[in-house]
This record gives C-alpha cells, structure tokens and sequence, in this order.
C-alpha cells in the first residue's frame, strides 16, 4: 500500500492506495507534465479547467490504447491457428518440391 502527496493546480491533498509509492509518484509526474502543458498553452483561466482537460487528455490516451489494443487482439484471434499455419506450409512445401523436382 503506498501514500502520496500531490500538491497541483493550487490544491494540495494526501492519498493512499493499493500501489506502490513510487509507482503513485510516476502518476502524478506524467500527470502534472499534461497539466503543465495546457497551462503554458494559456487558453485556460483557471486551475479547475486544466485539471478537468488534463483528465480529458488522459482519457483520450487509454481510450487511444485500449481500442489498439483491442484491434490487436482482434486480429490475432482472427488469425489461422498454428496448426492452419502448419498445414498450409507444409502443402506450400509440397508444391515447391513439385516444382523442383
């Protein structure tokens, strides 16, 4: 179980969790350079704002992710099996050695 104090965006509060400390403290790092970055674009007025778009951000990320990963996993189900796969070479090294021989 780890612990964190996270002081961003003019707030600042301590949470626990069932990870790592060190793992929480990446979080927040990758977090905070999302906050930081739409702050220094300087289209927002407020911390609440960039808090909320730096969430959207995140969100547009995993979901990114989880679609490719999921077209991945698709792909590979869809995929001949190994024993198609070792099927199909071995009718192809049929037909080379018809050719050859």
């Amino acid at each position: 179980m780890g612990s964190l104090q996270i002081d961003i965006l003019g707030t600042s509060f301590a949470i626990q969790a069932n990870e790592d400390s060190q793992y929480l403290k990446r979080l927040l790092d990758y977090y905070r350079r999302i906050a930081e970055q739409i702050e220094q674009s300087g289209s927002l007025k407020s911390p609440l704002q960039a808090s909320i778009l730096a969430g959207i951000t995140l969100c547009d990320e995993l979901y990114k992710e989880k679609s490719k990963n999921q077209q991945i996993s698709q792909h590979i189900t869809s995929s001949p099996s190994d024993d198609e796969t070792e099927r199909l070479t071995i009718e192809m090294i049929k037909k080379i050695d018809q050719a050859l021989g």
